[in-house]
């Protein structure tokens, strides 16, 4: 069949990651980029090398020369945007978080249902060289019944050395702060090994209470930076998760998990050495597992740099995502599994309000 064509909505991530993802799987062709800024959409456009712009995202979801929008605007438009793809019958690859509440993912995961188009959500980093082995362990049935899993990651992204980000970043309101933009992912990878979540208990914080932004101006900090977060579930598993990205000089995650039949501790991160151990109960303790790293069928040679653990890793969830386009089932996260996340973020702030231990 002939490529099918996309559209990207956002020159920030959606150029980093997006655009290089698609390239590299030779049944999508990226053919247009759309975004607000039209000084930055220029820039972006003329080094990505595409000559197909728009800064009017309502008329650009519905061009019937695109097959596919790919929506990676900021959080706040997700919703409106992919309704609005899918009312127009594209197919639809929607960033995390899904949307900015639960009510609203709800409305997208029905619409979605209701098409006969091909929809996913970006819980790419299922498919990192380091992650993407114990999903398999875990499909493999290697864990037995699950009893515990802790995760814990560490970052300097808000310590005041580190430059600032983006301002919505600082702001709950247009989806900032890392609950939803960095533990979102950890949600989604040990619900899908393990279950689904019936209750949550956290404590979501906010260590620095303002930030000085790269064009001089100073914003009240609303976002998290920090959280720790107990989750119950349905498999009657337990689960400890945890991040802060106020850490100087800390970078890297860590991963544990107990069951019936087997344990495994993995560690690694951006620029860490990465491990994976694992133990069955035959044997006759830990040993070190160094699997070769499934890469995309087009064989890239991307150079080191920070977005290139996630380009990898979106062109093999786009590999897994094309029976898709045919009907069939595939692995490829869901605008419910983006639901599912939705709902324990806005459980683990009502629980950190004061709520306690919050049944879904």
């Amino acid at each position: 069949m002939s490529a099918l064509r996309v559209g990207v909505i956002g020159t920030g991530w959606g150029a980093l990651v997006h655009v290089p993802a698609f390239r590299l799987v030779p049944e999508f062709e990226v053919a247009a980029i759309c975004a607000r800024n039209a000084e930055k959409l220029a820039d972006t456009a003329a080094k990505l090398d595409i000559s197909d712009t728009s800064t009017d995202w309502e008329a650009f979801v519905q061009r019937p020369d695109l097959d596919v929008i790919s929506v990676s605007a900021p959080v706040e438009f997700h919703h409106p945007m992919t309704l609005a793809a899918l009312r127009a019958g594209k197919h639809v690859l929607c960033e995390k978080p899904l949307a900015l509440t639960a009510a609203q993912a709800e409305e997208m995961v029905a619409a979605a249902q209701a098409s006969d188009r091909a929809t996913a959500a970006c819980f790419e980093l299922r498919w990192t060289q380091e992650r993407l082995p114990i999903w398999n362990l875990a499909r493999d049935g290697f864990f037995g019944k699950p009893y515990f899993t802790r995760m814990t990651q560490s970052a300097s992204y808000w310590h005041p050395t580190h430059k600032p980000q983006m301002a919505w970043m600082y702001d709950v309101e247009q989806g900032g702060g890392y609950l939803a933009g960095m533990l979102s992912h950890d949600i989604d990878l040990i619900c899908t090994m393990f279950g689904e979540p019936v209750a949550v208990c956290a404590d979501v914080r906010t260590s620095i209470p303002e930030i000085t932004l790269p064009d001089g101006r100073t914003t009240a900090v609303t976002a998290d930076d920090t959280t720790t977060l107990l989750l119950r579930l349905e498999s009657g598993a337990g689960v400890e998760i945890s991040a802060s990205v106020v850490g100087v000089h800390t970078l890297g995650w860590r991963f544990e998990s107990f069951g019936s039949a087997g344990t495994v501790i993995a560690s690694g991160g951006r620029g860490v050495p990465s491990q994976l151990q694992v133990g069955s109960v035959d044997d006759q303790g830990l040993s070190t597992r160094d699997d070769p790293p499934r890469i995309p069928r087009t064989k890239p040679d991307l150079p080191p740099r920070g977005a290139t653990t996630a380009i990898l890793a979106m062109a093999l969830m786009l590999e897994d995502w094309l029976p898709a386009f045919d009907g069939k089932p595939t692995p490829a996260p869901t605008f419910a599994d983006g639901l599912r996340v939705q709902r324990v973020v806005e459980a683990a702030r009502a629980s950190s309000a004061g709520a306690g231990w919050v049944t879904l």
